[in-house]
This record gives C-alpha cells, sequence and structure tokens, in this order.
C-alpha cells in the first residue's frame, strides 16, 4: 500500500516537512562527485520552487531534507523570470523557451502568457512539486553521466509534516544533522560536507539562515552555539557519553523505564521522527488530523500517540503508535 502523506494546502498557512527518498534496491550509488550535483540541485530547485530548505543529509543511498513550505502569496513576473533562470541557465535553455522569448511572451499578456504562469505557479509552493522536480532532474543527470538505464529512485518519497515549534523542529533538525555520525562516517557533522549543518559552518548564509530558523534565533553565532548544545549535550564538542548506541541499548532503557539525554538518543534510528506522519504536539496532531479526514472525507476521531518518555521531548506526539520495531 502507498504511504499515507498529510499535507497542509499551501493557502492556507506555512507548514515544514521532513522528506526522505531512498535508491532503488538501497544500492550506495552517490560518490562525491554525485552528492555534489545533488547538493547543487537541491539549492536551486528549492529556490525555483519557492520552498526553504532548513537543513538536510545526504549519504550514498539515500537523503533527508528538512523543507518549509511558505504560505502562498502572489508572484509578479519578475520573480517568475528569476525563478526561470535559476531553473534553465543559459547553457540548459532550449531555444523555444530562452529567456528574451519568455519575457516577450510575457509583454503581451496574451493567452501564451497566461498558460506559461500557470505552468510555471504549478510547480512552486508545493512539497510534491519539488521533490518530483528534485528527483526527476537529479535522476536525468545522473543516469546520462553514468551511462545508465532504468529507476534511480526506490518509491515516492517519504514525508512527515512537523510542527513549526522549537522543539520539533530542533529535534527533527538535529536528527538528520546527525545521520552521518549514525551511519558512522563522522563523530561530529560539521565535519561531513554534505549535511545543512556543515554547509552553515563553513560559511553559506542560506544553510546558516535555515538552522537559524529552525533555532528561532536571527544572529548566526548565537544559533549555532545552541544547536551544538542540542547536538552534544552540554558541550561544545563531541562528549564521550554522547557516542552512537545500539538499537538493543535503547530498547533496554525504554523496557527499564530509564531514560537518556536526547543527544544521546537521537543517535540512534528512530521512526517516530521519520515515519509518525505527523509530529508535534497533541494538539497539533489532532488539528492535522481531523483537518485530513474532512479534506478525505473520512471518518473517526484524530488519535495521537505520545513519544514514550525515554528522553525529554517536550511531550511530541505522533498520529498514533507504529508498528514493528522503531530503532535502529
Amino acid at each position: 500500500m502507498r504511504q499515507l502523506r498529510i499535507k497542509v494546502p499551501s493557502e492556507t498557512g506555512a507548514a515544514v516537512y521532513h522528506c526522505i527518498s531512498k535508491t532503488a534496491g538501497g544500492l550506495r550509488l552517490f560518490d562525491a562527485p554525485a552528492k555534489e550535483v545533488f547538493r547543487r540541485q537541491m539549492w536551486e530547485t528549492a529556490d525555483f520552487c519557492g520552498v526553504d530548505v532548513l537543513t538536510y543529509d545526504l549519504l550514498s543511498n539515500h537523503f533527508h531534507i528538512l523543507a518549509l513550505v511558505p504560505r502562498k502569496t502572489e508572484i509578479s513576473d519578475t520573480e517568475l523570470l528569476r525563478r526561470f533562470e535559476v531553473r534553465h541557465p543559459p547553457s540548459d535553455r532550449a531555444k523555444p523557451s530562452c529567456l528574451r522569448s519568455v519575457q516577450a511572451m510575457l509583454a503581451l499578456n496574451g493567452p501564451e502568457a497566461q498558460a506559461w504562469r500557470k505552468q510555471q505557479l504549478a510547480m512552486m509552493g508545493d512539497i510534491s512539486q519539488y521533490m518530483k522536480l528534485l528527483k526527476q532532474g537529479f535522476s536525468i543527470w545522473y543516469n546520462r553521466s553514468h551511462c545508465r538505464l532504468g529507476t534511480l529512485w526506490a518509491e515516492r518519497f517519504k514525508s512527515e509534516i512537523v510542527e513549526v515549534s522549537l522543539r520539533s523542529l530542533a529535534t527533527v533538525a538535529a536528527y538528520i544533522d546527525l545521520n552521518c555520525v549514525r551511519a558512522g562516517l563522522h563523530s561530529d557533522p560539521k565535519d561531513y560536507r554534505f549535511c545543512g549543518y556543515a554547509e552553515a559552518v563553513a560559511g553559506s548564509r542560506t544553510a546558516q539562515r535555515g538552522l537559524s530558523t529552525v533555532l528561532g534565533i536571527a544572529d548566526w553565532a548565537a544559533a549555532q552555539a545552541t544547536y551544538r548544545q542540542l547536538l552534544f549535550g552540554t558541550a561544545a564538542a563531541p562528549r564521550e557519553n554522547a557516542q552512537s548506541i545500539t538499537a538493543q541499548q535503547l530498547e533496554q532503557v525504554v523496557v527499564a523505564g530509564g531514560e537518556l539525554p536526547l543527544a544521546t538518543v537521537l543517535r540512534c534510528r528512530i521512526r517516530y521522527l521519520s515515519d509518525g506522519m505527523v509530529l508535534g504536539s497533541q494538539i497539533f496532531v489532532e488539528q492535522q488530523m481531523a483537518a485530513h479526514r474532512v479534506r478525505m472525507k473520512q471518518q473517526g476521531p484524530p488519535r495521537p500517540w505520545l513519544l514514550p518518555a525515554i528522553t525529554d521531548w517536550g511531550e511530541l506526539a505522533i498520529r498514533h503508535r507504529l508498528r514493528g520495531p522503531v530503532f535502529g
């Protein structure tokens, strides 16, 4: 069965999504040059679609993206042309749709201009359109450059809507940036080039704005200090007690009714933060599920499920209790 996807119509307000996609068969296809291309396309496609990438992490066979889709507003022709240039740089533009032709068409403001605007706007302000353009564009480049045929991605992307609150966003962002630590690639995500935190530390203003938005702190220096505390506990550097733990060890803590620091728990794979469909406060989950049931014409009251108290989640909840193993 196709996984349920819950989306907030962009006409009603902003929404944040944790998106994940894997390669077909889980094959480790992406080397450093391929990751560089994906990273560039990710930022360019986000700019075109009007989506803000808050943070991300790219490994050799999958990626995580935390993306903010703002509330839909009117977009001027000037901005549409700017975004068109972002998606179609001069070296990549087809002759029939070159920039001058588009400018002349818009100046006439006839039926062709209206159809062009409608076509461009249909690809903007929507998480599904963003992921579609990103995955399709990268697939075309990858298959051409590697003389490859066939599907690159295993399935449609998986997404979880995340409440726009400090606790929810910061927890999911840290979980994403720590993906390279869980994979055993680095002990500190700042040393892994292909994640949002490393880009921010390296000086990318766009990546810095993303994490500053997550933390609600405009000044990057203050935001970075706060974020490192979340990543490593109370210290500003990797700590011995913040190393990766096994799923079995975490399960033992759950069974014993124990509690661990959040920085330690985030170093284990946790399906609550990727498969919950909705993540946030109980009220937020109830509201999203109720609205989704109205849109889908479904019956039955929403039943949020609080995450078990194995760490300081801040009373986060998801759509319902997950089946099967949760950790590992």
